[in-house]
């Protein structure tokens, strides 16, 4: 784009301006080209002023993105276009409480850090994901059914303690919404519901191109809807709620008891969540509970279709691994129950992102603070090494950087 008509700033201005974010480091030239009416210098027409394109600096700073599971703890270390510069992924049991869980993201940050050779100076910030309910205003997790011990804890002051960096942090399905509109298939989607069906079940809610915590930040529990008022109590100890249903480790008990029941399963016993995944498509016990699974839980996206209107429902986390069969189930279910306004365009896919769906919401995350100006007063310090004019930069106060953020 022409930054000098796009943001109707004088070209002395932009010439001032980008001049300071690249003594920064923020902006670098990425070349140039024949500006004008189109014309190239071969085609024998006009040749025009010749315009030097830019583009952000992605390694001028950095940032770490957490992916904490139930049974899992990952850090990446990203860049400003969140690409992974270094991974680290560790088995951990999320009931060992939040004093262990931090000494852990503490080592596997230090080993990101010191695989890229990148100082703790060059991070900007830490953005981190928890399967449970936060008070997103305070970083505080909140009654979480699958965290037992972490009630109240305040994990973003907890990260910021043992990484001494800023943090910010959210809900995980928050930040797997987060990847699907910048990443995912549905890339730039602005009304997008991501449901992440693992250990537990939540989803992140995309309203108008924002996500939608709600007051507190406990919007999208998808898991508590109650889809069947007479079921069984799940741990959030609603009767009948999704979760009871359909979240991992009730599939595998219901695999397991139909197995000890007599019916026929070419089932590795004894049975783990891998197998059930890996035996989807081909064993008939296996197909039988997903397809049920994936009713259930298309009964609650029929729930969210017929609220929120979206144009895309993705579903993540482990239990998406089970694919076409899980699949066809959610979409036949919810679709069939949903009216035809809220049906008609809306598309249900599973979520291409991976395990990396986590730390890139995380990634998605910081970059939304580090755009503003307050974010970019500290991002300008932060690739500056501290070289930068004091108080806020004038690149900071213009539209300029935020533009150049937005191509991200």
């Amino acid at each position: 784009m022409d930054l000098a008509r796009e943001l109707g700033l004088s070209r002395s201005a932009i010439s001032s301006i980008v001049t300071e974010l690249m003594d920064a480091g923020l902006v670098r030239e990425a070349g140039q080209r024949v500006a004008g009416n189109g014309a190239s210098r071969g085609g024998g027409g006009p040749v025009g002023r010749r315009a030097t394109l830019l583009s952000l600096n992605a390694r001028a700073a950095h940032l770490l993105a957490v992916d904490l599971g139930a049974s899992h703890a990952r850090v990446d270390l990203l860049d400003l276009r969140c690409t992974t510069l270094a991974t680290r992924t560790a088995q951990h049991d999320i009931l060992r409480g939040p004093a262990a869980t931090y000494a852990l993201l503490k080592e596997l940050a230090q080993a990101v850090l010191e695989e890229a050779g990148v100082p703790r100076e060059r991070v900007a910030a830490v953005g981190a994901g928890v399967p449970g309910p936060v008070d997103y205003a305070t970083g505080c997790v909140v009654q979480p059914p699958n965290m037992p011990g972490w009630d109240g804890e305040n994990v973003m002051a907890g990260l910021e303690r043992v990484l001494d960096l800023p943090t910010r942090v959210d809900n995980d399905a928050n930040l797997g919404a987060l990847a699907e509109s910048r990443f995912g298939v549905h890339r730039g989607a602005a009304d997008l519901i991501y449901v992440k069906v693992a250990t537990g079940i939540g989803a992140g809610v995309l309203l108008g191109g924002r996500l939608h915590r709600g007051v507190r930040g406990g919007a999208g529990e998808i898991g508590h809807i109650s889809i069947n008022e007479q079921g069984p109590v799940g741990r959030s100890g609603n009767p009948g709620s999704l979760e009871s249903y359909a979240a991992a480790q009730v599939l595998l008990e219901t695999a397991r008891a139909r197995r000890a029941g007599g019916v026929p399963s070419t089932l590795p016993d004894p049975l783990t969540l891998a197998d059930l995944i890996a035996f989807a498509n081909t064993d008939p016990l296996a197909r039988a509970v997903w397809a049920e699974a994936g009713h259930h839980l298309g009964v609650a996206i029929s729930t969210a279709l017929n609220l929120f209107n979206p144009s895309a429902v993705v579903i993540g986390g482990r239990l998406a691994q089970a694919g076409e069969v899980f699949l066809h189930a959610v979409r036949e279910s919810a679709l069939s129950r949903t009216m035809r306004i809220n049906a008609d365009r809306a598309r249900i896919d599973l979520s291409t992102l991976g395990e990396g769906a986590g730390v890139l919401g995380a990634g998605a995350m910081l970059l939304d603070h580090l755009f503003t100006p307050a974010g970019l007063r500290h991002l300008y310090r932060v690739a500056g090494s501290g070289r930068g004019p004091p108080g806020l930069p004038t690149a900071v106060s213009s539209p300029l950087f935020h533009s150049l953020g937005g191509t991200l």
